[in-house]
């Protein structure tokens, strides 16, 4: 049975949407904003996310030692998250506590207290949390192939910020940029769970008095060919191979997300056969799709010894290479699309879940795709889809890639990429 799926917008231009499942006991609400770290000025890059992690340094009526003891007393769940487009805060609980729970969400959402004491304490914990990302080559090789590829773009800014920029940032600065860039037609409200008709009333009181006008300008994105090596005492070379892709809209993304599962999204993927399992050369090897607003990025992630990187990037680049040209098995085709849909559906049968996709599509479609509508799009891509998407994406006059460890110049690696190798 399909659950159905309502949406209000409020004077204001905030939108709630909700979904009622009256046979679970839970209920996920979420409030997202389209604000992340692409909207920031450099100056005050990771704003953002000192934002997220503020709102829970307590509030006007609410020290956040009460405000925990309350969410404890009913067993609920907050937390949030920042990426480069947004910032989601989310609440999770039993029906029977939805109100209380309610109570305090809201109340950090709009009435975070920003004392400066907690600010430099929060600033110290965000420096750790650099830190913390710094130490993992993996990670950094990631966050260094997105700063390349986007530099000078906001896209290119790292959503923690820096400590040069988080250095400038005190409680008036937060309090101020919330004001402006929280804005009521940027801000879903999702809910998922059982809950009353009372408690979306609730919502709509609150979120009426929303104040803002218009929209954040996203800023304009392109992409930079580029090839970045950072040297670090590691064990294993981290990699990153990425070109340029669709973009969220694009009605192609599905195409794009089979080709990404035929090439690196599990065991029976291509370079997973080819790079570990024949040739022993890594641990672990994937693929992965990063869709924005304006652009899109294909990328893959792979971690070996300095002793296996040539060898390993000459094969990786021959896979991506041969791909377009070799036609693919119709079992091929159905496992990846039959794994991407049981992915999809797996994941959406929890309410925090269900929640967030809510929210997401929402804010990035202005509209709610249903289930059995993903699915028939997954099921509509055909074989001559994911080859033409693979000529279009793997365009080796576009090859980016970022290297962490025992790294070799740059000149090395972009030879490597474009030397053709047996597979």
């Amino acid at each position: 049975m399909t659950n159905v799926i309502e949406k209000i917008t409020l004077s204001n231009g905030v939108r709630i949407v909700f979904e009622k499942i009256p046979y679970v006991r839970s209920v996920s609400v979420g409030i997202w904003v389209e604000s992340g770290s692409r909207h920031e000025p450099i100056e005050l890059n990771g704003i953002s996310h000192f934002i997220e992690h503020m709102v829970f340094k307590g509030t006007s009526t609410k020290t956040a030692a009460e405000a925990a003891e309350i969410l404890d007393s009913i067993g609920g769940q907050v937390n949030a998250f920042t990426t480069k487009e947004h910032t989601s805060f989310y609440l999770k609980t039993l029906d029977t506590h939805l109100d209380t729970g309610m109570e305090v969400l809201f109340d950090m959402f709009f009435n975070p207290r920003f004392d400066e004491k907690d600010v430099i304490n929060e600033r110290g914990v965000i420096l750790e949390e650099i830190g913390m990302y710094e130490d993992d080559p993996e990670d950094l090789a990631s966050e260094r192939f997105f700063q390349s590829v986007f530099q000078g773009t906001g896209l290119g800014r790292v959503i923690l910020g820096t400590k040069e920029s988080l250095n400038k940032i005190n409680g008036e600065i937060l309090r101020k940029y919330m004001e402006e860039h929280y804005l009521p037609k940027s801000t879903v409200v999702a809910v998922s769970g059982n809950f009353s008709k009372e408690n979306i009333e609730y919502i709509k009181e609150r979120f009426s008095k929303m104040k803002g006008q218009g929209t954040l300008e996203r800023g304009e994105t392109c992409y930079t060919k580029s090839i970045t090596v950072k040297k670090k005492k590691t064990e294993q070379n981290h990699i990153c191979i990425g070109f340029p892709a669709f973009d969220v809209y694009s009605k192609r993304r599905y195409d794009m997300q089979i080709l990404s599962n035929l090439i690196g999204g599990g065991m029976s993927s291509r370079l997973f056969q080819k790079v570990r399992e024949q040739r022993g050369l890594c641990y672990s090897i994937y693929s992965f799709l990063s869709p924005h607003f304006d652009i899109g990025l294909f990328g893959i992630g792979v971690g070996l010894s300095k002793n296996s990187e040539e060898e390993a990037i000459k094969v990786i680049c021959s896979v991506l290479r041969g791909f377009p040209k070799d036609p693919l098995m119709e079992k091929e085709l159905l496992r990846s699309r039959e794994q991407i849909k049981a992915n999809v559906l797996m994941s959406l049968e929890s309410t925090t879940a269900r929640m967030n996709y809510l929210a997401r599509s929402e804010i990035v479609y202005q509209s709610i795709l249903q289930p059995e509508g993903i699915i028939a799009a997954y099921d509509a891509v055909t074989e001559k889809n994911v080859l033409d998407a693979a000529r279009d994406i793997f365009d080796f006059s576009k090859i980016s890639l970022s290297v962490v460890g025992q790294v070799s110049n740059e000149e090395i690696y972009q030879r490597y990429v474009m030397t053709e190798c047996e597979t």
